[in-house]
């Protein structure tokens, strides 16, 4: 499989397969790079149907790691800009997957794009809502979260104020591109109620494995991946 790294504004990036007029962006998950094996799963088989993928590093994530700029909700949307605007100068049809966290950051980025269409597994589609819940697993206020602006928290995940702040200002209250989703059962971040909410107001398919969890690697959960990809463009 041929594959070319470049830079984007900066920007770490990977160009998998020959030369196309299709491509899919690919946004990474949490602690994830653009060299993840979902990744690479989806590149092998969107190249079989003549796409292009291209993937890149979300700050402190992949080649980025030991930046300054830290993995904060308004750092992430200003790279898929980027990575939106480059992939519109070059291709004629852009398509889009993303993961867990990747898609929350798509969804405020990319619905007025012009996407064919949208892949998503274990999506993130209400931070505000994995937001309250860490903060109430390790008891954090609003008002402490506020006045400290930065809480380390025991699952090495950082809560941030102005993070929360541009969560709450920038609600995730339309998609209208035509979106398949995989999504584990046994996903213990993302609750199921948030992809219904998801789902009845936006034109999705919804798929559900069963032994799923909201990060596919076992052999198995790899193996469905790659055939819900298979069948679902």
């Amino acid at each position: 499989m041929t594959k070319n790294t470049i830079k984007i504004n900066n920007i770490p990036a990977l160009l998998w397969g020959e030369k196309s007029n299709k491509l899919f962006i690919a946004v990474h998950g949490n602690l994830s790079h653009k060299e993840d094996t979902v990744i690479e799963l989806l590149a092998n088989e969107a190249i079989k149907k003549g796409y292009q993928v291209l993937s890149f590093d979300l700050p402190e994530h992949g080649d980025r790691k030991g930046e300054e700029t830290p993995c904060k909700v308004q750092h992430c949307v200003h790279d898929l800009i980027e990575i939106g605007k480059y992939a519109e100068e070059h291709w004629d049809q852009v398509s889009l997957f993303a993961c867990s966290m990747g898609a929350y950051f798509s969804l405020l980025t990319y619905r007025d794009t012009g996407l064919k269409t949208a892949l998503f597994l274990s999506p993130v589609v209400d931070m505000e809502r994995i937001i309250r819940n860490m903060m109430m697993w390790f008891q954090v206020t609003p008002e402490r979260l506020e006045k400290e602006n930065t809480i380390d928290t025991p699952v090495g995940q950082k809560l941030y104020w102005d993070y929360f702040c541009y969560v709450l200002d920038h609600p995730v209250d339309r998609w209208d591109v035509d979106t398949r989703i995989l999504y584990g059962a046994k996903d213990n971040l993302v609750e199921v109620d948030t992809i219904s909410n998801f789902i009845e107001k936006s034109p999705c398919t919804l798929e559900i494995m069963d032994e799923g969890e909201h990060y596919f690697h076992t052999v198995d959960q790899l193996k469905v991946f790659s055939q819900w990809l298979e069948k679902k463009y």
